[in-house]
C-alpha cells in the first residue's frame, strides 16, 4: 500500500511538473512575456529594435583609451564592504536586464532573453539565452543567478539585505529559467532592481573565499576581462572579442575599445598636468577653478576638446552633513544655525567664477524638487505627519541662508546666533556651548585637498559663532574605512537620484540602515515619518502620485536640517584628446563614457 501511494503521489508530481512546463510554453506562445519591462510601462524600444538611438552602430572597434582616478585600490571584489574596490569592474560582469540611458528607468534583456512578470506583479521569471558563457566558456545559468542572490545577500555588502528585502523566494525552474516571488506586489521598482544585479560565477567560487577583499582576478561574462592589476596604481581592461552578446541590440555600438586603462594618482594637480601632457585621454571636469584657468595653454590646439555639454540628470544633493549620531548634531537648532555661516553667494562668485546654481532640493534638476510651499496634493501628505515634523514645511519657503555675495555675512551670523540664544546655547570666553554645557567642538573630513579652499571660509564664519570647526584630509582607503563605521562629525556628501527613487532611499535615510555599518544613511537619520513616506515612494502605482511623494519627503529631509547644500550643475565639462569621439546624440540621462565612444583612428594624436 505504501509502495502504491508513492507511486501515485510521484505521478502526481510528474504531472504537475509537466503541466507547469506546459503553461510556460503557452505563455511563450501567447506572447504573456516581453523584451523589456519598465517602472511605469513607459518602453521606447520594440521588441525588434536594433539599437540604441544614442550609439553609432557603426563605430569602430579597437585602439586604447587611458583614464585616470585619484586614489587608489585594494580590491578586486566590489561586492562586499572591505576594501576600496578598482573602477571599472561593472564591464566585466552582466546582468540580466540592461537599463536604457534615455528613458526614467526602462530595462532591456540582456542575459535574459525574455521576460514575464506576473499579472498581479507577485513574481517575475527570467528565460535566459541558452548561448550565454562566462569567460571561460562554461555556461551561464539559473543556478549561477540563485547562487549570486543568495551569496550577496549571506556575505555581501549589508546594504543588498534592504535593497532585496522584498524577494520572498527564488525557484529554479530549469537550467535556463529561473522564478523570483516578491512579499507583496507593491514594489514597483524591484523587478528592475532585480535584473540589474551583476551576476556572478558559481563555479568559479565553490573553493574560494567570497567575503575577502584582495587582487583575486574574478571571472566575469561582460564584454571585457581583465588583463592586468598593478596593485593600488592601474587596472587594464581588454574587451572580449568573441564575446557572446556582441550582436545584441543592447550592445551595439557599444564597448568599442580593446584596452581601457585606470591610472591612479594622488594629487588632482598631478591629474590635470598629466592629462595636458597626454599622460591619459579624457577628463570629466568637477573643480570649476581648474575648468575656468587650467585648460588656456590647450585652447588653440587643435587636437584637444574641452566642451560643455547640457544635460538633464538630476543632480541629487551635495552637501556637507552632520553625523547625528554625535551628540552635538542631535539638536536641530546648531543645525540650522551653522547652515546659516556657509557664503555660497560669495563662494560661487569667488572660487566659482559664478558656475554654480544653489541646491534646494535632494532632487535637484528634476520634476521630483520641492519649491515654495507644499501644493494641495503635497498638504494632503503632509498634514497626517503634522505632529512630527517641522511646522516651517508647512508656513515657510525652505532657504539654507543666502547673501549679497559680498563677503559680509554679518545678517547670517545674527540669525544663526539668535536661534542659539533661543536654544539656549551660550558664549563662554568666545566659545560656543550646548544647553548641557559641551563645547561645540568637531572635525570635517575631507578626502580632496581641492575643498580646503571652500571649507576655510566656512570655519572662520563658523568661529565667529564660538564654534571650533577643523579640517582632516585622510587618503581614500581610510576615508572609506571612517565612512562605512561612521567614525566622523561632518563630511561632504554627493548623492545622486534617479527620476525614479525607489528602494535605494531605503539605504540612504531610513531608520533601518542607520545601524548597518556600510550603509549610505551616513547623517544616521532614524525618523518614523521618514521611513512612511520612503515606503510610499517605492510603492507608489503611478508617476503623479510617486513625485507628490518624493517632494514631501525632500520637504521633511530640508526642514531637519541635516545637511547644508552646496550646488550643482546642469552640464557636463569635458576636456579630452581628438583621439576619441563621441556619438552625436548624447543620451537624456547619461553620458555613455566610455562604452558608447570609440577610438577616433584618423585622429592627429600620437
Amino acid at each position: 500500500m505504501f509502495i502504491i501511494k508513492k507511486y501515485i503521489l510521484l505521478k502526481i508530481n510528474i504531472l504537475i511538473s509537466l503541466l507547469f512546463i506546459i503553461n510556460i510554453a503557452q505563455a511563450q506562445d501567447n506572447n504573456n512575456y516581453d523584451h523589456a519591462i519598465s517602472v511605469f510601462d513607459e518602453i521606447k524600444y520594440d521588441k525588434n529594435f536594433k539599437y540604441f538611438n544614442y550609439v553609432n552602430p557603426n563605430a569602430p572597434k579597437g585602439g586604447t583609451i587611458r583614464l585616470a582616478e585619484r586614489g587608489t585600490f585594494d580590491s578586486l571584489n566590489q561586492f562586499i564592504l572591505k576594501g576600496v574596490p578598482a573602477v571599472g569592474l561593472d564591464s566585466i560582469y552582466e546582468s540580466l536586464l540592461v537599463t536604457s540611458l534615455d528613458e526614467p528607468l526602462t530595462a532591456y534583456g540582456l542575459l535574459a532573453k525574455t521576460i514575464e512578470i506576473a499579472p498581479d506583479k507577485s513574481f517575475i521569471i527570467f528565460y535566459m539565452h541558452e548561448n550565454a558563457k562566462w569567460h571561460d566558456n562554461m555556461p551561464i545559468t539559473a543556478n549561477d543567478v540563485k547562487w549570486t542572490f543568495n551569496t550577496i545577500l549571506e556575505q555581501g555588502h549589508p546594504s543588498y539585505k534592504s535593497y532585496y528585502s522584498d524577494i520572498k523566494s527564488i525557484d529554479i525552474i530549469n537550467q535556463y529559467t529561473i522564478k523570483f516571488t516578491f512579499k507583496n506586489n507593491k514594489n514597483r521598482e524591484l523587478p528592475i532592481i532585480i535584473g540589474q544585479m551583476k551576476i556572478l560565477p558559481k563555479h568559479f567560487w565553490k573553493d574560494k573565499e567570497f567575503n575577502s577583499s584582495g587582487f583575486l582576478v574574478p571571472l566575469g561574462s561582460g564584454p571585457y576581462s581583465i588583463k592586468n592589476v598593478n596593485a593600488g596604481k592601474n587596472i587594464i581592461y581588454q574587451r572580449i572579442k568573441d564575446h557572446w552578446a556582441k550582436n545584441l541590440s543592447v550592445y551595439v555600438g557599444q564597448n568599442n575599445f580593446n584596452i581601457i586603462q585606470y591610472d591612479y594618482y594622488r594629487d588632482s594637480n598631478v591629474m590635470i598636468e598629466a592629462l595636458k601632457a597626454k599622460e591619459y585621454d579624457f577628463r570629466s571636469e568637477n573643480i570649476s577653478k581648474e575648468w575656468a584657468t587650467a585648460y588656456n595653454d590647450l585652447k588653440n590646439n587643435v587636437s584637444f576638446t574641452k566642451e560643455e555639454i547640457d544635460h538633464e540628470l538630476p543632480q541629487g544633493m551635495q552637501a556637507f552633513i552632520y553625523n547625528t549620531r554625535n551628540e552635538i548634531f542631535k539638536n536641530i537648532h546648531i543645525r540650522k544655525a551653522l547652515s546659516l555661516a556657509f557664503d555660497f553667494e560669495w563662494t560661487n562668485k569667488t572660487l566659482f567664477y559664478g558656475q554654480y546654481i544653489r541646491s534646494t532640493s535632494y532632487f535637484s534638476n528634476s520634476d521630483l524638487a520641492s519649491s515654495g510651499l507644499p501644493s494641495d496634493e503635497e498638504l494632503m501628505i503632509l498634514e497626517k505627519y503634522k505632529e512630527n515634523i517641522p511646522s516651517e514645511v508647512f508656513s515657510n519657503i525652505y532657504s539654507p541662508g543666502v547673501t549679497n555675495g559680498s563677503g559680509n555675512n554679518r545678517n547670517n551670523l545674527r540669525k544663526a546666533i539668535k536661534i542659539l540664544k533661543n536654544a539656549n546655547y551660550t558664549l563662554e570666553n568666545k566659545v560656543l556651548k550646548s544647553p548641557e554645557g559641551k563645547e561645540i567642538k568637531f572635525e570635517i573630513l575631507l578626502v580632496s585637498p581641492a575643498f580646503e579652499r571652500i571649507v576655510a571660509p566656512f570655519i572662520k564664519n563658523m568661529s565667529k559663532l564660538g564654534v571650533k570647526a577643523s579640517i582632516r584630509i585622510v587618503d581614500t582607503a581610510q576615508y572609506k574605512n571612517r565612512l562605512d563605521n561612521y567614525e566622523f562629525d561632518m563630511v561632504v556628501m554627493a548623492r545622486g537620484q534617479s527620476l525614479n527613487p525607489g528602494n535605494e532611499q531605503r539605504n540612504y535615510w531610513s531608520s533601518q540602515s542607520a545601524d548597518i555599518k556600510g550603509s549610505a544613511n551616513w547623517i544616521g537619520i532614524k525618523n518614523k515619518t521618514v521611513d512612511e513616506l520612503i515606503e510610499l515612494i517605492i510603492q507608489a502605482s503611478n508617476r503623479k502620485k510617486l513625485t507628490i511623494y518624493t517632494k514631501a519627503l525632500d520637504r521633511i529631509l530640508l526642514n531637519n536640517h541635516y545637511v547644508i547644500p552646496h550646488w550643482h550643475i546642469k552640464k557636463w565639462r569635458l576636456a579630452y584628446w581628438n583621439k576619441l569621439k563621441r556619438p552625436s546624440n548624447i543620451p537624456k540621462y547619461n553620458l555613455g563614457f566610455p562604452e558608447t565612444w570609440w577610438y577616433n583612428f584618423n585622429s592627429t594624436n600620437d
